[in-house]
């Protein structure tokens, strides 16, 4: 018996729910259909022991981003706030940059207190260095030691003169002449005397000359070194008095934070030591050398904005890990701790960090640097070529940061199951899987949480409302989608885009919510957009180009239907199987198999077809035939089972000799016993046939025969159902081979006596007789054989020649 036309289309039920918008709706929250992966997510964020990390696995459009976005900053608004953190200046070991961690906000509050240390340091330092006691204290000492120098050099004039020479300040330095009357002598002079005189005479120069050598070259350079040291110890003992007042300013800020107070220390310490010399250049103030006290703040947070929540669109190496930039100066790459950057890593400590599982993997080193931070539960920010041993300029290698982070992953199950079997690490470090389903039970109570899931979705995008017949459109759509009536799918990327488009179409008619037509018209602009594929291969039925017979009967000959996937876009298309037989040795071929247009599944499905008829019709005789099955006009790649039903009625009604009827097409898969399994894509099918066959001409005898199995499947189009309702077109569900045989042949199929016949006027008498023919034919042939050749004919004699008749 046909299905009746309501077994056709399921409508969307609401139960008791009274609404006639979405606007009526509250709000849902948490994840519909989704028990397994809310376990698995409650438990990962509730466990903070290391490696209670989550994959959240299913395939793309089920929305695992959005609902693990909204779970994830719900969760982390009653969460405390992370700490902030920046790096500062080791002083010590420039090379290691330290780093700070400060309460929620604080850093930031760190970084401004230290930017106007800075300025005093700039501004208010050098004003009070050039007044007050400093400046007259350094002349004192200053004038002191002058004063010692050139007491000393009076000293060595004075022995000089009673000996008869003279010291002489000159712009060239100091110069020793002898005395001529108390005046230094001319060197005209000094030539006209005796040689023993001048002799006399540079043996006292030289003395005294050696004198006053040791005096300018060891004892002014200690007198003029002590007198540094005194200014300079002066210049501290200001500066760190300036200093320790000012960073005396900033200590109370941070008395609850130990670090910054340890940090402050140093900082009083190296500009106590170093400002002076920093201040007071050959070009005046280095306002660069004082960025050494700057603070740079890596991650900063609002004290009441909870735990963090990163979702890291670019998951590369650098973006997660964090990287250090550098400067070109003269030529030459140049860097320090203010130039030190943060990844997503950094951002996400002590909240949450979600990113894309493809993205990460693909991305050279990430996943590696990845795994590397969660077991060592610390971030050391090193590059790419640091890790490979390539950098060939010194760089910085900053203190690394402890990791308090819940990692996230999302990708597809193929991902999940590589990473499990083969990375070793992987199980341990995300011991949790959030496996997101596609589709769940369809009833009144998940029905109207569904109607609250998309007005809770399509508030947040700020479209219109839906009326009551529009939201219970895109149920039914959900559920066809789902490719079961009994189901809804979870693939709410599509259904969301649906809801917008037919938003759309609300605005160009000024209505003030979506309505059913409005979800009708992007339903049909959908399939349109996608329809050129349909439109021509009905086009080619219609010219005679594809042949595909929707009327009268026909030997070996069947319509079978199959879906064609084009972008997420399934269709329905009906082609031709044709069975031929003839004699031989059981062999049945695969004509797509053996060009190599079949795959293993739909190879499979002709292994099975052929044990059939081995299991059903030959048991106790040889299979004496040698046939072929072929998709006619199919120049394409062929899989899958779903045509082996097909396959089958067509060899048999070839065996047979037993018209097959036109006007039906047939879908299913068959097993070893003649049993129709359940397939895929029942609608498209039913559809692609229903079309060809207004292309074609309608006859109220058109149907298609589907699987039992898969009634529960069907979600047609109105034009359909409205059809089958007409009694024009019949949907027929079959369970056995058997009953489909008689659909199609319009006799009974027959069962078996104790005997093993059939009555006679069956379909399966009619193929067992067909067979016995066959076998016959082989019989006789054989017999015809055995005459031709006598035993012992053509053998050799004792003689060697061959014996007479």
């Amino acid at each position: 018996m046909p299905l009746p036309a309501d077994a056709l289309y399921h409508p969307a039920d609401f139960g008791e729910a009274v609404f006639e918008s979405t606007d009526e709706l509250e709000d849902f929250h948490g994840l519909l259909g989704q028990p397994r992966a809310e376990q698995a997510i409650e438990v990962s964020l509730g466990v903070h022991q290391p490696g209670f990390n989550l994959y959240a696995m299913g395939h793309g459009g089920l929305g695992k981003h959005s609902a693990l976005r909204v779970t994830l900053h719900e969760r982390a608004a009653r969460e405390a706030a992370a700490r902030d953190w920046c790096y500062v200046q080791d002083f010590d070991d420039p090379q290691h940059p330290r780093a700070l961690s400060l309460p929620a906000g604080r850093a930031a509050t760190l970084r401004e207190d230290m930017d106007r240390l800075i300025d005093d340091m700039l501004n208010v330092i050098p004003r009070s260095l050039s007044t007050g006691e400093h400046p007259h204290e350094k002349a004192r000492i200053e004038e002191g030691f002058e004063q010692r120098r050139t007491a000393a050099i009076a000293e060595l004039e004075q022995a000089a003169r009673a000996e008869g020479a003279t010291i002489l300040d000159t712009p060239t330095g100091y110069r020793i002449a002898p005395l001529a009357d108390g005046e230094p002598m001319a060197q005209e002079a000094f030539n006209q005397l005796p040689d023993e005189e001048r002799a006399r005479i540079d043996a006292l120069l030289e003395k005294h000359r050696k004198i006053l050598l040791h005096l300018l070259r060891e004892d002014v350079p200690i007198w003029y070194k002590s007198s540094l040291e005194q200014i300079r110890a002066l210049t501290e003992k200001t500066i760190g008095a300036l200093v320790a007042r000012l960073v005396g300013e900033i200590r109370p800020r941070y008395a609850d934070v130990p670090e910054v107070l340890d940090y402050l220390a140093t900082v009083e310490r190296d500009a106590g030591e170093n400002l002076g010399d920093i201040l007071e250049g050959e070009n005046g103030p280095d306002a660069d050398e004082l960025e050494r006290y700057r603070v740079n703040v890596l991650v900063s947070h609002r004290p009441d904005g909870g735990a963090p929540v990163i979702e890291e669109l670019e998951p590369g190496h650098a973006n997660l890990l964090g990287r250090i930039e550098h400067l070109v100066h003269m030529g030459t790459l140049i860097t320090n701790f203010t130039l030190i950057r943060p990844g997503a890593l950094h951002r996400a400590n002590g909240g949450y960090l979600l990113i894309d599982a493809h993205k990460v993997l693909v991305s050279p080193y990430a996943w590696e640097g990845l795994k590397t931070a969660l077991m060592a539960r610390e971030i050391r920010i090193r590059s790419v070529e640091q890790e490979l041993g390539l950098a060939s300029t010194v760089s910085l290698e900053p203190v690394p940061i402890p990791l308090d982070i819940k990692v996230i992953l999302v990708g597809d199950p193929l991902l999940y199951y590589m990473f499990a079997e083969y990375d070793p690490d992987f199980c341990a470090l995300f011991k949790l899987n959030a496996d997101f389903a596609e589709d769940f039970d369809r009833s009144a109570q998940s029905t109207l949480r569904y109607a609250r899931l998309l007005a809770t979705l399509a508030r947040r995008e700020g479209l219109r409302p839906a009326s009551r017949d529009a939201i219970a459109r895109v149920i039914e759509q959900a559920s066809r989608e789902a490719g079961d009536a009994r189901r809804l799918s979870l693939a709410l990327r599509g259904i969301l885009d649906l809801i917008r488009e037919a938003n759309h179409y609300a605005d160009r008619d000024q209505a003030p919510r979506i309505e059913r037509t409005h979800i009708e018209t992007a339903i049909a602009a959908r399939l349109y957009r996608a329809d050129r594929y349909r439109e021509e291969s009905l086009r080619a039925l219609a010219n005679g180009e594809q042949r595909l017979a929707v009327t009268g009967h026909r030997i070996g000959c069947v319509n079978a239907l199959s879906v064609v996937e084009f972008g997420g876009t399934r269709l329905g298309h009906p082609s031709r199987i044709t069975a031929t037989v003839r004699l031989g040795e059981g062999d049945i071929i695969d004509i797509e198999r053996e060009v190599e247009l079949g795959g293993p599944i739909h190879a499979k499905g002709v292994l099975i077809l052929a044990a059939y008829l081995g299991q059903r019709h030959a048991r106790h005789a040889p299979l004496s035939i040698r046939a072929t099955l072929a998709f006619e006009q199919s120049y394409g790649p062929v899989e899958g089972d779903s045509a082996s039903l097909a396959e089958l009625c067509a060899l048999l009604s070839a065996i047979a000799e037993l018209p097959l009827a036109q006007h039906l097409a047939v879908t299913g898969s068959v097993n070893q016993h003649g049993e129709i399994q359940a397939v895929g894509g029942v609608n498209e099918k039913i559809e692609g046939f229903y079309d060809a066959c207004l292309t074609l001409g309608r006859s109220d005898e058109q149907g298609v025969l589907i699987p039992q199995s898969t009634v529960h499947h069907l979600m047609l189009r109105e034009d359909i159902v409205s059809a089958a309702r007409a009694g024009q077109f019949a949907i027929h569900p079959v369970d056995t081979l058997d009953e489909a045989l008689s659909l199609l042949t319009g006799l009974p199929a027959g069962e078996p006596d104790t005997q093993g016949h059939y009555p006679p006027d069956t379909v399966n008498a009619r193929i067992q007789a067909g067979l016995d023919r066959f076998v016959d034919i082989q019989k006789q042939i054989a017999r015809e054989l055995h005459n031709d050749t006598l035993p012992g004919e053509g053998l050799p004699n004792v003689e060697g020649e061959p014996e007479k008749k």
